[in-house]
């Protein structure tokens, strides 16, 4: 069966090498203005996605509002898809002992960095896959603490129905103003939650602009002071949050990402294939329109093509 031509989605990056189109890179994506209304709809932007770890801002809101009392970088890094850089490791393991908890505790796959280049360095002193190195353990060392403090079972503290992930849910839905549309389950087994891309940019505007001292604000502010632990030394969210003042800047998975400003304008998208390799240039672009003026932009959107060690081409934004 033929895909009706209203059902696809439109190109938004297309990848030239040596003068020659060889792909595209099709997805939503929606822009808004700081008043939040719609400036911009690529695509279906109000059909629901998994955010992936775009939705992990929210998840790190919960544990506030279940009572962690979290701050700085501690909070930076419940909110992180961390590079598995010494520090985040040292921080994540420093959180477990601080609450009485330990590496066994966690129910995040054992993985390698997710940076590649730190993953080389940490394979060539003869590491291995381990739970704390995965990306998401800030995230499960905060909520394992939300649990602990409140007596909440720690053995199924990812299970859908649990204390914890019901606040989750109902944190979300009231940042996003939108109820979830669906639970799956994340790469590092915590639920899921799918909402629109334009629910993603009303949610990421919502912290942003959430009252001084509230806990989706105090997410935004720890983001925001310590974008290294939120990502990593080579990440474009590191750069964006760390050289555009005030802005909120969150990666997930399958080529998700949602960033709001300080005055409320955002933006979210996702490209259809899940392909990382088209994330920059679509940033860099909507960031741009979005009225961004920053050198930052030409170092998140540079994505060359290489031929025989060369730049032959790049992967560019057409829209």
């Amino acid at each position: 069966m033929m895909t009706p031509a209203a059902a696809i989605s439109p190109v938004l990056a297309e990848v030239v090498r040596s003068g020659f189109v060889e792909g595209h890179h099709r997805g939503s994506l929606v822009v808004l203005a700081a008043d939040g209304s719609v400036e911009l709809a690529l695509g279906d932007p109000a059909a629901p996605v998994f955010p992936r770890s775009a939705n992990k801002p929210f998840q790190a809101a919960a544990v506030l509002r279940a009572g962690l009392d979290l701050s700085g970088e501690r909070l930076a890094i419940a909110a992180a898809s961390h590079s598995g850089e010494d520090f985040h490791r040292d921080l994540v393991h420093k959180m477990l002992t601080e609450c009485g908890l330990t590496e066994d505790d966690l129910q995040t796959p054992p993985d390698l960095p997710l940076d590649p280049i730190e993953a080389e360095h940490y394979l060539s002193r003869g590491l291995v896959r381990d739970k704390v190195t995965m990306n998401c353990s800030g995230k499960h060392t905060a909520m394992l603490a939300a649990c602990a403090a409140n007596g909440w079972d720690l053995g199924v503290y990812l299970d859908q129905d649990h204390p914890l992930q019901r606040l989750v849910r109902t944190t979300l839905e009231e940042a996003t103003g939108e109820p979830v549309a669906a639970v799956g389950t994340d790469g590092c087994g915590a639920p899921l939650m799918a909402i629109s891309l334009t629910a993603l940019a009303r949610g990421f505007r919502s912290l942003v602009l959430a009252d001084e001292g509230s806990p989706e604000r105090r997410v935004a502010d720890a983001m925001r002071a310590h974008p290294e632990y939120v990502a990593g030394s080579r990440r474009p969210d590191t750069w964006l949050m760390r050289e555009v003042p005030g802005a909120l800047s969150k990666m997930g998975a399958e080529a998700v990402q949602a960033v709001a400003l300080a005055d409320g304008r955002a933006l979210a998208f996702k490209i259809t294939d899940g392909s990382d390799r088209a994330v920059r240039p679509v940033l860099a672009r909507g960031l741009a329109l979005l009225g961004v003026d920053s050198p930052v932009l030409d170092r998140i959107g540079r994505t060359p093509l290489l031929g025989g060690g060369a730049k032959v081409g790049e992967i560019h934004a057409t829209f």
